[in-house]
């Protein structure tokens, strides 16, 4: 990548003016004038106060790993993708994904390890998905889905999540970012490989 000369850096833009717009039950949404600091032309730009989110990487002694399928109301189709959810008031990001795995799925673990965060989308959310990995999870309870729920479970070893990954049956961003911090996801896609 070329370097740019230090003046040619995007500076912060200034905000001169904020509205509450409704709330949206997942997020909440918020109207932020901004005056572009290359041109100082106005912008109103839409940003969506959103909690932070887990997902959890979850491999069994037999080193699989724990998917899910669910309806994503957005595509209009059945995803798959790792568990993972909102964090509840009050709760750690560790707490959220220890719960969301169990209640997902029914798998517990004993070990688990921060795998870093990522940002959803930084053009309009103002959050963090934070990755989990939990090591040798083991079914020890029945899931315990929320009304809004339909989700099965499946066992699939890394050259099945590779192969989905290859084929698009696996296109959830943040599970792909998760996934691809414990194993090479993507040997087979460049050229040569």
């Amino acid at each position: 990548m070329k370097k740019q000369s230090k003046d040619k850096h995007p500076q912060p833009w200034q905000v001169f003016r904020c509205e509450q717009g409704p709330d949206l039950k997942l997020f909440r949404a918020r109207y932020d004038w901004y005056r572009n600091p290359r041109n100082d032309k106005e912008f109103k730009r839409l940003v969506l106060e959103t909690v932070d989110w887990v997902n959890v990487v979850a491999i069994t002694p037999e080193k699989k790993i724990v998917v899910v399928h669910q309806y994503r109301f957005g595509t209009g189709k059945i995803s798959t993708e790792i568990p993972g959810g909102v964090l509840d008031a009050g709760e750690s990001p560790q707490q959220a994904a220890i719960r969301e795995l169990r209640e997902e799925t029914g798998y517990t673990s004993s070990s688990w390890t921060f795998l870093g965060a990522v940002e959803p989308n930084p053009a309009f959310h103002t959050n963090l998905c934070h990755h989990w990995l939990a090591g040798d999870v083991r079914k020890t309870d029945v899931p315990a889905l929320d009304e809004g729920e339909d989700i099965t479970v499946e066992i699939v070893d890394f050259d099945g999540i590779r192969a989905a990954i290859k084929s698009g049956q696996i296109r959830h961003a943040l599970a792909l970012s998760a996934l691809s911090r414990v194993s090479e996801l993507w040997n087979g896609f460049l050229p040569g490989k």
